[in-house]
């Protein structure tokens, strides 16, 4: 029985490494006509943040402290080498040196390509984030359950 053309993809962590084999991943499927589904939970959120920059969201002092410390895809850091912040720059600086898309403009293509972006309903409840929090290009906010339900039949990878 062949497989479906399905990657479901976890995006665990908000590293800018990590977060841009994702979304390497998802759209380079996405060209090749596969159905994606990017499901981010816990620090993975941070890829999908409207407001980018530090900034102080959540519910109360403690889920505003995690806000604060998660801002955006512009303050993402390297897993390795981050070297105080510049690793991310260095890293965006070799990618447009070598005409290899930046994180950003990955991200921009996933949301041209139709890649269906989701948020962890219980990471969320976690952080004190709300669907409003996200750019409008998520689609919907799920639980374990149902993603797994969206991911039967094709690929799934956790980053």
């Amino acid at each position: 029985m062949a497989e479906n053309k399905k990657l479901s993809i976890i995006a665990f962590s908000g590293d800018f490494d990590k977060l841009t084999a994702a979304f390497t991943l998802g759209t380079g499927a996405a060209a090749c006509g596969y159905e994606v589904n990017i499901f981010f939970t816990f620090w993975g959120l941070d890829a999908i943040k409207r407001k980018q920059g530090r900034s102080f969201t959540g519910g109360n002092w403690l889920t505003k402290i995690f806000g604060f410390m998660m801002g955006g895809l512009r303050v993402a850091p390297t897993s390795r080498f981050n070297f105080f912040g510049f690793g991310p720059k260095i890293f965006r600086y070799l990618m447009r040196k070598n005409n290899v898309a930046t994180l950003e403009e990955l991200v921009e293509a996933a949301k041209a390509l139709g890649i269906n972006l989701y948020a962890c309903e219980m990471a969320m409840h976690v952080l004190g984030l709300k669907k409003d929090d996200f750019i409008h290009e998520v689609k919907d906010v799920l639980g374990v359950s149902t993603f797994l339900e969206k991911s039967e039949g094709g690929r799934t990878l956790f980053i």
